[in-house]
């Protein structure tokens, strides 16, 4: 037989498996109705794998038993998620925790930032709530989640990701730990500069203190003048603090112009991190689960079944759904080896009927699913 024989045969087979998908569909839908009429979930795994393994099981070679099992999931998968639309369209809407609010100001909010003053979390702490903000500093990231938890704080900001440098794991793995929800962002270009004792100069130092992100971001510079100790700070803020008070022409602080300016500190040169476009990405985090209306982004995290396919069955949601999702990242889970938690980013508000649909749909089919945050 020629090509144009055997295309024409592919034809109509793939007309009859149209036929029967929308057969299938059909009767999925039927049982879509059973299933809210009586109360039960959408997702049974225990079903699904039985008839995968009952359907690998009508092949002749191991190639197609492995072709048949990706096609049935992606199957099945469709059948779910169209019933998790009709249980929308027939009212069993999601109920989702969260309260839409107007603002997040107020004159009796408190916030919290990590580090000290002239850090850059205090900038983004004043940029996000304005310049009569009434905050307060607190010495770890932890400490930052305990102030929620306690109530000595409304908010805390706190670093997540850095445009050079990556993700703030510590952060991404307290927002597991403790049930504190992101309501705002707010992003800081970062300009290192590097810092002395009034009548310092760059031939004077000879040990310079900052946070380990700003020694890696200022690499290029540093390597310049490899005579240089480098020793490491859990914040620029308190490396300049640091050199204030020694009072030390040979010691320098890597940090921000504001941070110079509270400790007294004067610039030896400026912009010393080599990327032009260093930013970082505040999160400004509560323990009510509220939103703004209006928000336009949603992060969560879920544990998925540690096997293959489980995190491109999970992504399908965010297509079927017309989701875009920006971000994407994996962290370890404690005591468990080779298991990972994801934490995703994706447009959208926690009203929207898509969003609902895909939530619903990550809900019952991820081991464990917690929403971060509508901002």
């Amino acid at each position: 037989m020629d090509l144009k024989d055997l295309r024409k045969q592919i034809d109509e087979i793939d007309s009859s498996l149209v036929e029967l998908y929308e057969k299938r569909m059909e009767v999925s839908s039927a049982i879509a109705d059973y299933k809210i009429a009586n109360g039960k979930k959408v997702y049974d795994r225990e079903r699904e794998l039985e008839k995968i393994k009952t359907v690998k099981g009508l092949t002749h070679s191991d190639f197609n038993s492995i072709g048949i099992e990706e096609l049935f999931s992606q199957i099945m998968s469709m059948s779910r998620k169209l019933q998790y639309q009709k249980l929308s369209e027939q009212g069993a809407s999601l109920r989702l925790p969260f309260i839409p609010i107007d603002s997040l100001m107020g004159s009796a909010k408190r916030v919290c930032y990590q580090g000290a003053e002239g850090a850059y979390s205090e900038e983004a702490t004043i940029r996000f709530f304005g310049k009569d903000v009434n905050c307060f500093h607190v010495d770890s990231f932890r400490d930052a989640f305990g102030a929620l938890e306690d109530g000595s704080a409304d908010y805390a900001v706190l670093p997540i990701e850095n445009s050079t440098a990556g993700i703030v794991s510590e952060v991404y793995d307290l927002l597991t730990e403790y049930e504190n929800y992101i309501v705002g962002e707010q992003i800081i270009d970062i300009k290192h500069c590097l810092l002395g004792v009034p009548g310092a100069r760059l031939e004077d130092i000879t040990t310079v203190y900052s946070h380990p992100q700003s020694l890696m971001q200022s690499a290029r510079f540093l390597a310049e003048h490899s005579d240089i100790k480098q020793i490491s700070m859990k914040n620029n803020a308190f490396a300049a603090r640091k050199v204030s008070d020694d009072k030390d022409k040979t010691q320098a602080a890597i940090a921000s112009r504001r941070a110079g300016e509270v400790y007294g500190l004067e610039i030896i040169q400026e912009a010393i991190n080599q990327a032009e476009s260093n930013s970082t990405r505040f999160i400004v985090v509560t323990n009510q689960k509220v939103f703004l209306k209006g928000a336009g982004k949603i992060s969560l995290c879920l544990e998925i079944p540690h096997e293959a396919g489980s995190l491109y069955h999970i992504m399908s949601h965010f297509i079927y759904n017309g989701l875009n999702m920006t971000k994407i990242e994996s962290r370890p889970i404690e005591d468990r080896n080779w298991e990972y938690r994801f934490f995703i980013d994706f447009d959208g508000n926690l009203e929207d009927s898509a969003v609902k649909n895909a939530l619903r749909g990550l809900r019952e089919e991820a081991k464990m699913m917690k929403i971060l945050g509508n901002y």
